[in-house]
């Protein structure tokens, strides 16, 4: 499988666009993908650091005369040139691609119908904005973002359920779901992004920093423009530590107790380690995200000329309520986005087995669903407890498990029909070990929907160990288990060990 990642970065378009490409990209080159960057060189443009990532860029041509974007909606401004010029001069250096994969807010349906054209491949477009697209695949990790949104007869990835993180931080989620609040210091990360055009970094410190009891480090590339003056005064101030480049953000983020940034991408990697934020909105682009996290009663939000006469209060009000703040942000993002897109992607590209189902976090939509099928007589014949359960006592239940940030709830779906088929849970016995529970519609068995979703789950969680317990007349489930690779440890318990 040949991919192309056509991204920028620039002082104007930041860092983010091409970090969570980054992820994706790392993620399929774990699964044999042969993958690759097109980039157009400029200022800030992040190309030495893609190579140093250990993947390939084709440099698209420069422009003789750079533009200065009016604003930051400018994204054509971004772009440098017209759609029609990006996407020759994209044609011009590419032969070949099975997939190419668009991060770019210029970059829309006509650059893709161009390419697709040219090149026959099909289209991959990370989106935040609900813009037009001609792809196959849609990616929009927006918090509350639903499929409908896009008017495409395509795949759509919506929601924190994708959100493209590294694979460090659902390592260091167990670790950061047993933290509690601050009983020393805190400790504040201030990361305003790559670039913090407008300096929101300074205008935090200095309101901040000798007013609140608190010790800082200040995450700011060279790339931002205001880097020499930033660094200058983190010298000046005992309590303030600089980093200019993290190759970690998981363990960095753990590390402390408090963030304050900008309400982009780093919104969903602060959200699975539930930190929790302030967050301060720099560009136009950002205002959506902020809205859903604000309305999800996960941040406290501030406008940039809010921060000298706000932030101390912030700051005050969420490290009195941390825990409310740390367990709503647990909820909105679980790190196992990317697993989840290669998975798909692979789907589509039709690359493994079990092509026809999928597996999708349960919500309090599918309480009612999930109980039907818990009443079914051939449900409760097997099941280690056959009483069936009262509507209060499984309502109850549910809304328990959905908000259990340990546990995985999935409702396994026709991939194309969405129809759900199914339910497949993994709930935390203790660290790394889960107990599979699965149960099917009965009017669906027979056409692999339970074995389709252990080889789903093998993809998503491959690192953890997974044990069944199956009643020893349950021949048929004992068969399951057995097929998809689960050792047998007694009559009635199985172990799937993690997957190297």
């Amino acid at each position: 499988m040949k991919v192309i990642f056509r991204v920028d970065a620039s002082i104007w378009i930041g860092s983010g666009h091409v970090m969570r490409c980054l992820v994706l990209a790392d993620a399929l080159k774990n699964v044999a993908a042969d993958v690759s960057f097109a980039c157009l060189p400029q200022h800030g443009d992040m190309i030495a650091y893609i190579e140093q990532r250990g993947h390939s860029v084709t440099k698209m041509t420069p422009v003789l005369s750079p533009v200065t974007p009016v604003d930051d909606a400018d994204y054509l401004g971004w772009l440098q040139r017209s759609v029609d010029e990006d996407a020759s001069d994209f044609i011009s250096k590419i032969q070949q691609a099975e997939i190419v994969v668009t991060d770019h807010y210029a970059i829309g349906r006509e650059w893709q119908q161009r390419i697709k054209a040219a090149l026959q491949c099909k289209i991959v477009a990370i989106d935040d904005l609900v813009r037009q697209h001609d792809a196959d695949c849609i990616i929009d990790q927006t918090l509350g973002r639903k499929a409908e949104e896009y008017f495409n007869n395509t795949t759509i990835l919506a929601g924190t359920d994708y959100a493209l993180l590294a694979e460090s931080f659902s390592h260091y989620r167990a670790i950061a779901i047993s933290k509690s609040s601050p009983k020393s210091i805190p400790k504040v990360l201030v990361s305003m992004g790559g670039v913090d055009a407008p300096n929101a970094t300074l205008m935090v410190l200095k309101s901040l920093v000798g007013k609140v009891d608190a010790s800082f480090t200040v995450l700011l590339s060279p790339r931002a423009p205001h880097y020499q003056e930033v660094v200058a005064w983190c010298d000046r101030h005992e309590s303030v530590t600089h980093v200019g480049f993290c190759d970690n953000m998981a363990l960095l983020m753990l590390d402390h107790d408090i963030a304050i940034g900008a309400p982009g991408s780093t919104s969903w990697e602060r959200a699975c380690l539930g930190l929790p934020s302030i967050i301060i909105p720099l560009a136009a682009n950002q205002k959506t995200i902020m809205t859903q996290l604000v309305n999800h009663r996960a941040v406290i939000a501030l406008e940039l000329n809010e921060i000298r006469q706000k932030i101390i209060n912030a700051f005050q009000l969420l490290l009195s309520d941390w825990e409310t703040y740390h367990k709503v942000n647990l909820a909105l993002c679980d790190g196992k986005g990317v697993k989840r897109v290669v998975l798909s992607l692979q789907q589509q590209a039709k690359t493994i087995e079990h092509c026809d189902f999928e597996l999708t976090l349960a919500t309090s939509a599918d309480i009612k669903v999930v109980y039907d099928w818990q009443c079914h007589p051939k449900t409760r014949q097997y099941a280690l407890n056959t009483a069936v359960p009262t509507w209060d006592e499984h309502l109850s239940w549910m809304i328990r498990k959905l908000t259990c940030p340990e546990d995985y709830f999935y409702i396994i779906r026709h991939r194309l029909s969405k129809q759900p088929c199914g339910v497949l849970r993994l709930d935390k016995q203790k660290d790394k070990n889960y107990l599979v529970s699965i149960f099917v519609n009965p009017e669906q068995y027979g056409i692999g929907v339970a074995s389709s979703a252990l080889l789903l789950a093998d993809f998503i969680h491959p690192d953890v160990t997974l044990h069944a317990t199956v009643l020893e007349n349950n021949q048929v489930s004992q068969q399951l288990f057995t097929k998809a690779h689960y050792l047998r440890v007694s009559t009635e318990q199985f172990i799937r060990f993690p997957i190297k």
